[in-house]
């Protein structure tokens, strides 16, 4: 049996190789290749069970989540995964953020300009760093605003990216506003229960990624955002359509109808429309947790 600590993974699998991996997975989703059952809540969303069963490779993942986000870390997680003889156990935040960040990665090389250069970042927690990561895999970013609700904060992150990414400019600040309105992409990762911004704050051109709200009572996006979008992406419909605040919110006010949601394994063999305004919102499943556990179990 492996033991990995969050170090071991982020030795182990690069930005690019989960991004690699997590398309991988989604394809597989789509060719019908994985058993998902329905996500266990439990304690109002303070406790998360997620698996996933790829029946090609007899391999399966199970991912026990703490959330708590007063907390720092506000996730606790561990992921265990099994298969071909293989068993080893991981250290669930850290698989939990690059998974993360490399589903947007996908996403944002689907549906974002190509040319795309200026980035928004909103948030400045444990998931905020790998959506950095994630975008600037598979986009060439030359400018990056980081806003947040502490100052601090921002000025903190923006260094610390800033080591990392010596030849991207990044700027820190509090203003949501400000940030958005040049962006060519923007990437939301906070516990907001209420919509960020609103749509007319954001360019005519503009891909959004969200990722914060995973229970029905948060939403970073606004409604209005829905009704100008191109595009509408998802990691599951079913899923979307459970957890995401903002997603149910839409629909059940008709701004957006079951069938405008789009499925990102399918998307990656027939995508859709990349004008205008487009928009992925994830929830996070089972089978991008068995993407990074099975790049684990090969290195």
């Amino acid at each position: 049996m492996k033991v990995l600590s969050a170090q071991d993974v982020r030795r182990a699998v690069p930005m690019s190789t989960a991004i690699d991996a997590v398309r991988d997975a989604f394809r597989e989703l789509a060719a019908g290749n994985f058993v998902l059952p329905p996500r266990q809540i439990f304690g109002d969303g303070s406790v998360l069970v997620m698996s996933a069963y790829h029946t090609p490779t007899g391999s399966a993942v199970v991912k026990k989540i703490g959330i708590a986000l007063d907390e720092v870390p506000a996730i606790r997680a561990t992921v265990i995964w099994t298969g071909a003889g293989d068993q080893l156990v991981a250290d669930g935040g850290s698989i939990t953020t690059l998974r993360t960040g490399a589903v947007v990665g996908v996403a944002t090389d689907l549906l974002a300009p190509a040319d795309a250069s200026r980035l928004a970042l909103i948030g400045t927690g444990a998931q905020a760093p790998d959506q950095v990561r994630g975008v600037l895999a598979v986009r060439p970013i030359a400018d990056v605003i980081v806003t947040g609700r502490s100052a601090d904060h921002a000025r903190a992150l923006s260094k610390t990216l800033a080591d990392e990414f010596p030849e991207v400019k990044f700027t820190p600040g509090t203003d949501i506003d400000d940030a958005i309105a040049d962006a060519d992409i923007v990437c939301c990762a906070t516990s907001s229960t209420a919509p960020l911004f609103s749509a007319d704050a954001l360019p005519g051109r503009v891909h959004v990624n969200a990722i914060g709200a995973f229970r029905p009572t948060m939403r970073e996006l606004p409604r209005d955002l829905f009704a100008t979008a191109s595009t509408v992406l998802v990691d599951q419909q079913e899923a979307a359509l459970e957890e995401s605040g903002e997603i149910i919110d839409a629909v059940d006010s008709g701004t957006l109808q079951r069938t405008d949601l789009v499925e990102l394994g399918p998307a990656l063999s027939t995508p859709p429309a990349s004008t205008g305004r487009t928009v992925f919102k994830s929830v996070g499943i089972g089978p991008q947790d068995w993407a990074i556990a099975a790049a684990l179990a090969r290195a």
